[in-house]
């Protein structure tokens, strides 16, 4: 399926293109949504993970999991994005993720998303040492 807009869509190296945005943003709908931390909910189908604002991952193995069922679904067609209530820090650092499990190495995510999707991804130091935790092992799941 396309997207009605480009907007908040960024291409993965594969080619997949995964829509980043600010929870409440006027947005054409998604297949599925994966939600970081608290807001709203889209009216399409939407996984909550817990992750504070400004922080990382509260449960790192359930947002890992979440990432790569996002990765997996938008490989197969559908339409996935992932949002947060500001839709920078939290979003850019989900999107650089999963550029990190689509092949980007994990030492140049930050600057890549910030390339891509916002100068300001990725706000914090801890959210950039969280990505470097992403590996070849992670990838191995996707695909």
């Amino acid at each position: 399926m396309s997207w009605a807009d480009d907007t908040g869509l960024v291409e993965l190296p594969s080619g997949v293109r995964v829509r980043g945005r600010r929870l409440g943003a006027p947005a054409s709908p998604a297949d599925r949504a994966v939600v970081l931390g608290s807001g709203p909910l889209p009216p399409w189908p939407a996984r909550r993970v817990r992750w504070p604002d400004f922080g990382v991952p509260s449960d790192p193995a359930d947002v890992l999991a979440a990432l790569i069922e996002a990765l997996d679904r938008a490989r197969a067609g559908e339409r996935v994005e992932v949002a947060c209530r500001g839709g920078v820090g939290r979003t850019g650092t989900a999107l650089a993720a999963l550029a990190v499990l689509d092949g980007v190495p994990a030492d140049d995510a930050v600057r890549w998303i910030r390339e891509r999707y916002s100068p300001r991804a990725v706000e914090t130091p801890w959210q950039r040492r969280w990505l470097r935790t992403l590996g070849p092992a992670d990838r191995r799941h996707t695909g």
